[in-house]
């Protein structure tokens, strides 16, 4: 018998591959996207022709990550349907590029409330139901940016992606005694296989981001490029979307799974950091959220 998931942010790039992988997997899968019935139409009708063609039950649902309102009912619908939830995926988020100082507040802003704020009005509806059943598993696709090698001309959503990974990191100990698990699933810079890097934002001051171009010509470009280069021909963003597949069918998921072809370093951070806070929490006498 398998989970009943819900995948946020699933209309492309790892969620929806995410998707179809665990509904071939044996999973009774949601495809939480925006606007199911405007822009996002297509991918619900390709996500249903996949299902009639595989067997699988898999599902699109409304879910708009910055509105409370379309997370609950969105885990209102599942749990109606299905009549209960196993697993969260917590896929949906936002990149843009170009100089630090060129993005206005409000776009800081605005990456922080779809990479961070958008997990916890998910959480909010969710959890509960999660809580009240002790059972459960919270999937957080995260981003080896937050503690891996870091360009330049990333900083809003490398920020934005620390601050979910700090979520997360709080989430797990205080979640471990009502029985749900918590797993970081931590991509490397995939540049081919999803929208993320063509689908990116750019700064709103483009006066000031061009004042960089005189010491930094070029610089996004070259960002690009090189990242595009140091990614093995082999690499394949369905390796995501397999992590997940196997995190949710694990009897004793890991806390954190690195998918890094590039390997930046943050699998070597993250290891430092984890054992650390084991650590310290053994130290006070919080062993069993270790």
């Amino acid at each position: 018998m398998g989970e009943v998931v819900v995948v946020t942010g699933a209309s492309s790039g790892f969620g929806a591959l995410a998707v179809r992988r665990l509904g071939l997997a044996g999973h009774t899968v949601y495809a939480g996207m925006r606007e199911t019935t405007g822009r996002n139409a297509r991918a619900v009708e390709e996500l249903a022709a996949f299902a009639a063609e595989n067997d699988t039950a898999v599902h699109a649902v409304e879910l708009d990550v910055q509105s409370q309102e379309s997370a609950d009912a969105a885990i209102a619908t599942i749990i109606a349907e299905q009549g209960h939830l196993d697993v969260v995926v917590h896929n949906a988020g936002h990149m843009a590029t170009g100089p630090a100082e060129a993005f206005t507040p409000e776009q800081y802003a605005a990456l922080y409330d779809v990479n961070v704020l958008g997990t916890q009005r998910v959480n909010r509806a969710a959890l509960p139901h999660l809580r009240a059943r002790r059972s459960g598993h919270v999937v957080w696709v995260g981003s080896s940016s937050t503690r891996g090698g870091t360009p330049p001309y990333l900083a809003p959503y490398f920020a934005a992606k620390a601050a979910m990974d700090a979520v997360a990191v709080s989430y797990r100990a205080e979640l471990l005694r009502f029985g749900i698990e918590t797993t970081i699933v931590v991509p490397g810079a995939f540049t081919r296989g999803t929208h993320h890097f063509a689908h990116s934002g750019t700064a709103a001051d483009t006066s000031r981001a061009a004042e960089y171009e005189e010491l930094y010509p070029g610089l996004v470009d070259q960002v690009g490029a090189r990242l595009a280069e140091l990614e093995p021909s082999w690499a394949d963003a369905g390796a995501v979307a397999d992590a997940i597949v196997s995190v949710v069918d694990s009897a004793s998921p890991p806390f954190r799974v690195h998918v890094d072809p590039s390997s930046d370093g943050a699998e070597v951070v993250n290891a430092v950091a984890d054992r650390v806070r084991g650590e310290f929490l053994r130290r006070v006498d919080l062993a069993d959220l270790v």
